[in-house]
């Protein structure tokens, strides 16, 4: 048997999970059924929107399910009429028992890093945050504690020091398609040799939690690499911001998307420097973050240059 004979179901929402979608569906593997979240209301109309992947699947005719709840018995009976061989899930929720345990090769996850590290719902900005210098991705397959599942295969990928975590993301949505089509024909097969992850020596694991808005607060006094990371670590999405206040006491928040560092160890944490005209510096614990692209609240992304024509009173402000 051959991956392109198996009957395939496909879990995922965002733009992540689309390449390996696309790469299943072009090059002829039998997709039967795709599952993704319910549309939900965005924007200031409150307009419905639909993920990714259920946009890319209408293009292409596949047959759409978007569960509210997974246990649902209307959409197990469904799901069981779908008749997979084999579940595949890229950038989905976490999945019950009788769901993943439905067909008789199992259901395997590709995961944004080199288990067992960085477990979890953000593994690709907190590798970039923590400083690693390499990262990659992983398929294994679904058991009862998440991330935790017997390694199949996995890929490595440089993160290089000016890496963002977008550009992380871009390159390992690629490499992680043509793994997620490996680990389909190995299965298929049966040729594979899966790894309990309690099997791999590590010396401490490290998480990758949900990120939420205080995560991306920029804290002055820590090191410039370790802001700058940061920084890398969180762009373009949810960015990394700081909060300035102006003579007048009004706040303005600013999100920085890249920075570059200059060391001083006279820097005082927190400090404002600019010319006004073309750079905007501020003080960590052993130097200067120079700002390169930035976003005040309510204005568009731009860089530092076309910032400061707008915004006059730079001089004015101080860190909050």
């Amino acid at each position: 048997m051959t991956g392109k004979d198996l009957r395939i179901v496909f879990m995922g929402t965002p733009d992540f999970a689309v390449a390996s979608l696309a790469a299943l569906v072009e090059n002829g593997y039998q997709v039967v059924g795709v599952i993704t979240a319910p549309d939900k209301p965005a924007g200031r109309g409150r307009k419905l929107q639909e993920s990714a992947v259920k946009k890319y699947a209408l293009e292409k005719g596949l047959r759409i399910l978007q569960p509210e709840k997974l246990k649902n018995p209307d959409f197990i009976s469904e799901l069981q009429s779908l008749q997979a061989d084999l579940q595949v899930i890229v950038a989905f929720r976490m999945l019950p028992e009788v769901v993943w345990s439905m067909p008789c090769l199992g259901t395997f996850n590709l995961h944004g890093s080199l288990l067992p590290q960085y477990r979890g719902a953000a593994p690709l900005n907190w590798a970039v945050i923590n400083g690693e210098k390499e990262t990659g991705v992983t398929t294994f397959l679904l058991s009862h504690e998440i991330d935790t599942g017997a390694i199949l295969f996995h890929e490595k990928t440089p993160i290089g020091d000016n890496d963002t975590v977008g550009d992380i993301h871009d390159r390992l949505m690629d490499v992680g398609a043509q793994l997620v089509l490996k680990t389909v024909d190995a299965l298929a097969e049966g040729n594979y040799a899966p790894l309990e992850q309690d099997e791999i020596k590590v010396e401490s694991l490290k998480p990758a939690p949900k990120i939420f808005k205080d995560d991306c607060r920029i804290d002055w006094t820590k090191s410039g690499e370790q802001i700058r990371n940061l920084i890398r670590g969180l762009s373009p999405y949810p960015a990394a911001w700081t909060e300035l206040e102006d003579e007048n006491g009004h706040a303005y928040t600013l999100k920085i998307y890249f920075a570059d560092f200059e060391a001083d160890a006279q820097a005082k944490p927190g400090t404002i420097d600019s010319d006004g005209k073309s750079y905007l510096k501020i003080a960590a614990a052993d130097g200067w973050l120079n700002m390169t692209d930035l976003q005040l609240s309510g204005k568009k992304r731009m860089k530092t240059g076309e910032f400061l024509r707008g915004f006059h009173s730079i001089s004015t402000l101080r860190t909050k």
